[in-house]
């Protein structure tokens, strides 16, 4: 692959996966921490609960090299003497143990299960919320990919983590620590020489948290390459066969595949390295036990039985060791997952809406829209409108035309309040759109975009889409109202046929006649049409044309067009030109004065016709 090529997949890459933390500190960050509280919270009494059957569990289990030692030491010494009542004793002490240790691991794994489950669908509700409450703003710069992985593989690491190590995780930890202890109680030389191991292992994990670290950034990175390389071919599928990339692509990404596999094998690598090591550095310190152990019971210092509860013990210290590495890339994910959802539960909406709206007028909105000395930019110091304003009486359709850039969607967009002025305020009859609450405002402003999308389901799944409650009954009289009677008898189910994939089964005049049936239905006391018929043939527009007329009858409309036979149906034009109204009035008065900017746009669309 060229370095261009490689660079560019690479910044691409760096969009959709955002930098892993560089250690442990790193992994649990405040927001991290704050956000783990806020789910967790809710089951405080379950995980008290679950922690204290995972502590007795663990004690439990560790008591039973201690009885073996002890019935070695007293038990078979009393058999001897035929006194089997210590022998019976610990024997059933430690069935007692082993007993217990497994019902109160099944508590915990059962319960950790349950309560991990619970955090993470409330976690993928609430994070799914919250992307719907951001501004578009976000949404324009958070690309598909990195939303995708929020929802899908985030959580998947999360749920790793839950049901395959956390277990390991807490079980391995109560077990160093108690065997830790119980090793220095039982004898402290031998305990010590037992804890010397840890020098070793000390700089052992430290090198294999550094390295591993790395080479989790380096996967994920190149995971993230492959993804992209596989989801952008596949999406430019059309551009893919027309310009014959597929041998180009098929390099492209068996490279990027070969970068994959190298990343895993290094992981491997490391793993392969420590978890030997470990191996090494248990049967090296068994060894020794066992050596300076035999010594002491040879000269009389030491019990066996002390020696063997050693031996037992020294296998429960080191194994959780080894399985903890093995988690530790689970960790990572999950602890990264966690890190990327608290940074997108900590953007805070641009556009946000207040809990309880402003009191509306006793018979609703009637659509009389003002806006009043209103400044904005998208980027600071590129204004787009500046000093704007703008009255709109009620039940009045507006075209708004000029040049491309000239400001036309921006006052859409301020309208529909998917952005908020810099300065200045955007009423409808009076009340500022901010104040405005969620239901309110989409019964006060609706939206028919050029691109109508189109979501999987029914045509009358789509039709309600703004309004839920609607009833079959007034699904089809919205439907017919804009004519979208005329073709849906073709679809073999009628209202209750399927769409296909953002509507594919519809050509684009269709799904313009079902973004507007859903409009008429949503029955907003203001409708915005952007491009509504910029797409369409000739014969398909005459029929949109037709069912703008049902569709803006008695209600304000802001329509925005580059065809302007669709600016025809308005009773005002606003010619704009860098974001300043410079020309105002009937489209007949416009185009009879032949030399304005309306004018002008006009003779130039007529001579595109040609």
């Amino acid at each position: 692959m060229s370095s261009t090529s490689t660079q560019a997949w690479r910044g691409i890459a760096a969009e959709e996966v955002e930098e892993v933390p560089s250690d442990w500190t790193g992994l649990l960050r405040r927001r991290t921490r704050r956000l783990i509280g806020s789910v967790a919270r809710p089951h405080k009494r379950a995980i008290v609960l679950i922690t204290i059957a995972i502590v007795v569990s663990n004690l439990a289990a560790t008591a039973i090299p201690y009885l073996v030692g002890l019935g070695i030491d007293r038990g078979i010494a009393g058999a001897r003497h035929h006194d089997y009542v210590p022998i019976a004793v610990i024997t059933g002490l430690i069935a007692i143990c082993a007993l217990l240790q497994a019902l109160l691991y099944r508590v915990f794994v059962s319960g950790s299960g349950r309560v991990g489950q619970e955090i993470i669908l409330q976690l993928r509700e609430r994070v799914f919320a919250h992307f719907q409450r951001l501004s578009l703003a976000f949404h324009e710069h958070y690309t598909t990919g990195r939303m995708i992985a929020r929802l899908t593989s985030d959580f998947e690491s999360i749920n790793d983590m839950f049901n395959l190590g956390l277990d390991t995780l807490v079980n391995s930890v109560l077990s160093v620590v108690g065997v830790g202890t119980i090793l220095l109680v039982l004898d402290l030389p031998l305990g010590l020489v037992c804890l010397s191991g840890f020098v070793p292992l000390y700089f052992l994990s430290r090198w294999y948290q550094r390295e591993s670290t790395k080479a989790y950034r380096v996967t994920r990175n190149a995971m993230a390459q492959v993804i992209v390389q596989f989801t952008e071919s596949l999406r430019g599928i059309r551009a893919v066969h027309a310009f014959r990339r597929a041998p180009r692509n098929d390099e492209i990404f068996g490279e990027l595949s070969e970068g994959y596999r190298a990343a895993m094998s290094r992981s491997f690598q490391l793993l392969g390295i420590y978890w030997p090591g470990i191996v090494l550095v248990g049967n090296i310190t068994t060894a020794a036990v066992l050596l300076y152990g035999g010594w002491r019971v040879i000269g009389g210092e030491m019990e066996v039985g002390v020696l063997t509860s050693f031996v037992l013990y020294l296998r429960r210290f080191f194994e959780p060791l080894a399985e903890v590495s093995q988690f530790y890339d689970s960790f990572q994910a999950a602890a990264a997952g966690f890190e990327k959802l608290a940074g997108v539960l900590d953007e805070d909406p641009g556009v946000p809406m207040p809990a309880h709206g402003a009191p509306l007028p006793a018979g609703g909105l009637k659509g009389a829209v003002t806006f009043s000395n209103v400044r904005f930019a998208y980027r600071e110091g590129a204004n787009v409108l500046a000093g704007f304003d703008l009255d709109i009486p009620a039940g009045q359709t507006v075209a708004l035309v000029g040049e491309t850039g000239a400001g036309k969607s921006t006052v859409a967009r301020l309208l529909a309040r998917f952005y908020d002025p810099t300065e200045g305020k955007v009423t409808i009859d009076g009340i500022p759109l901010e104040a405005l609450d969620q239901h309110s405002l989409r019964r006060a402003v609706a939206m028919v975009t050029q691109e109508s999308f189109i979501f999987s389901g029914t045509i009358a799944d789509n039709i309600a889409f703004g309004s839920p409650d609607a009833s079959e009954e007034q699904i089809i009289s919205a439907a017919r109202a804009v004519g979208v009677d005329s073709f849906v008898h073709t679809l073999g189910d009628g209202y209750e046929s399927d769409v296909g994939k953002s509507g594919s089964r519809l050509s684009a005049g269709q799904r313009q006649l079902v973004a507007l049936a859903r409009a008429f239905l949503a029955d907003p006391a203001v409708l915005i049409l952007d491009e509504a018929s910029s797409s369409l043939d000739a014969p398909m527009e005459r029929l949109v044309q037709s069912a703008l007329r049902t569709v803006l009858a008695d209600r304000t409309a802001v329509i925005i067009a580059h065809r302007l036979s669709t600016v025809e149906i308005a009773d005002r034009v606003l010619v704009l030109d860098s974001g300043h109204i410079v020309e105002d009035g009937p489209p007949g008065r416009l185009l009879a004065e032949g030399r304005g900017h309306y004018a002008s746009l006009h003779a130039a669309w007529r001579d595109s016709l040609v």
